[in-house]
């Protein structure tokens, strides 16, 4: 079941029932039953890694709280921690990392090894729940939270159907209380949270779905391309991958917050920013600072030398590169990211120096307007290395680059056509303005913080945006996930 789907659209009333009629103190059992049901649709085999996260982990926390000697806590946490990576590991990283060194063992023994492939199912969103279950047992470990005595309200902490499959990554502190509030039918919560997964939906099927053909015909078949063909495709890829996760999200936030639970803002009009730092700030905010938190901090932050540093934000790109998916494209792109942080921090005196020497202010427009335009060419780049199907793929792709061929030859690799090309410009413009409604002044107040209404005009145009992008889909058989739930 997919959020853009027709049971969906059927499974959503019957939770609003039961979350408005049962009273408080039973509607945990329901919703927790609900989002089994809603998980278990994806492969109920997978059901019990779920459960067995969700059981390690509250246990450990209550052991956590009875006892304070620090070798217990430590080897809890400890026993906590390889037992739920343990997990993720093995289901997500076993025939990569087999893979990589039998090649490793090939390339120093100069003849081929066979590694063990196991070719597991990888359970959807197993990156999200299991890094949720850990922040919830580091935060019992640090003392910051008390541990969850009633495993039913936990339980549902880790799988509220909205945030289940692809975030946000919530926190114990903020998702648990809600849990447990009573909540009753508010119209500003039914109008806000309509609208903003009115614009989920919008961004999914009418921007992102619409577009990922004309993508998937140059990075499905990198041989065939040529240099325009990347360099536009890349730049849709961007487009389609913003919309197509945060588009996720806004349907997420807006599903709870008819419901009365605010959920973590996740995106913050990511392509306005200013420099890399920044982009990781306003792009998948719950897994930077998830990152944050619990892997760059603990590792000294910047509060050592500045090798130190560098090193500690190689290894947190790094391995958010591999949290992406198993695959060196995607150990790569975090590499590239955390270099352009670093490259970023070494050079940013002498870039102030020379906007001085030429008479203008890093507040200046054209300034602005520059660093946003870097900033989105440096992102789209590494894009080229997420999308990428392999290695190989990666190097045929970046050689292209060179030669940027015609286009004419553009228009016959991507299949673009004068009204498809004004399609997704209206599409792009569209996006601009809805995501403009959101967050009007691109600050970090939160959206759950606002109230998002929409003139029956624009209402009606997203409606019918929608609509008219989802029968092009289904006259041409075109049916899609979510691109994060492969992670």
């Amino acid at each position: 079941m997919t959020f853009n789907s027709v049971a969906f659209l059927l499974f959503f009333p019957v939770v609003l029932l039961f979350h408005f009629l049962v009273p408080t103190k039973y509607r945990c059992v329901p919703l927790l039953i609900l989002s089994y049901y809603f998980y278990a649709c994806w492969n109920v085999g997978l059901m019990g890694l779920i459960i067995f996260t969700t059981a390690v982990s509250y246990v450990s926390g209550l052991l956590l709280e009875r006892t304070d000697k620090k070798s217990t806590r430590r080897l809890l946490l400890a026993i906590t921690l390889i037992a739920c990576l343990g997990v993720l590991f093995f289901y997500k990283y076993f025939d990569f990392f087999t893979s990589t060194v039998s090649s490793v063992i090939s390339l120093f023994s100069g003849a081929p090894f066979a590694g063990v492939s196991l070719e597991l199912i990888l359970p959807v969103g197993i990156s999200f729940y299991t890094f949720q279950t850990l922040s919830y047992v580091i935060d019992v470990y640090r003392k910051n939270i008390p541990a969850e005595k009633n495993f039913i309200y936990y339980a549902l902490f880790v799988t509220f159907f909205p945030q289940l499959v692809a975030g946000p990554i919530e926190r114990p502190e903020n998702l648990l209380p809600q849990l447990k509030a009573p909540h009753r039918f508010s119209k500003e919560n039914f109008v806000t949270g309509s609208a903003v997964m009115l614009i989920g939906y919008f961004k999914k099927i009418a921007v992102a779905d619409i577009i990922a053909p004309y993508v998937n015909s140059v990075f499905n078949n990198a041989s065939s391309a040529t240099g325009l063909a990347v360099i536009l495709a890349s730049c849709l890829f961007a487009v389609q991958i913003y919309c197509d996760f945060s588009g996720y999200t806004d349907i997420a936030i807006g599903c709870s917050r008819i419901m009365g639970i605010k959920l973590m803002q996740n995106f913050n009009r990511p392509y306005m920013s200013k420099s890399i730092k920044e982009f990781w700030s306003r792009w998948h905010i719950s897994l930077s600072s998830w990152f944050k938190d619990y892997l760059y901090i603990p590792l000294g932050g910047n509060r050592c030398s500045k090798l130190r540093n560098m090193i500690n934000i190689m290894i947190v790109f790094t391995v958010s590169g591999l949290w992406h998916g198993a695959n060196m494209t995607f150990v790569l792109w975090g590499a590239l990211h955390g270099f352009y942080q670093i490259i970023g921090r070494v050079t940013l005196k002498a870039r102030n120096g020379f906007i001085g020497k030429i008479g203008l202010s890093e507040e200046s427009s054209v300034i602005k307007a520059w660093r946003t335009f870097f900033t989105f060419v440096l992102v789209t780049f590494a894009w080229i290395f997420f999308r990428a199907n392999s290695i190989s793929d990666l190097g045929i792709l970046l050689s292209k680059l060179v030669s940027p061929g015609s286009f004419t030859e553009l228009g016959n690799i991507m299949g673009l056509t004068l009204s498809s090309c004004v399609v997704i410009i209206l599409a792009i413009v569209l996006l601009g303005f809805f995501d403009r409604k959101m967050n009007p002044t691109g600050s970090f107040e939160g959206l759950n913080d606002k109230t998002i209404a929409f003139s029956v005009g624009e209402a009606m145009l997203l409606i019918w945006t929608v609509l008219a992008a989802w029968f092009i889909l289904y006259s041409k058989g075109v049916s899609s996930t979510f691109i994060y739930f492969r992670f």
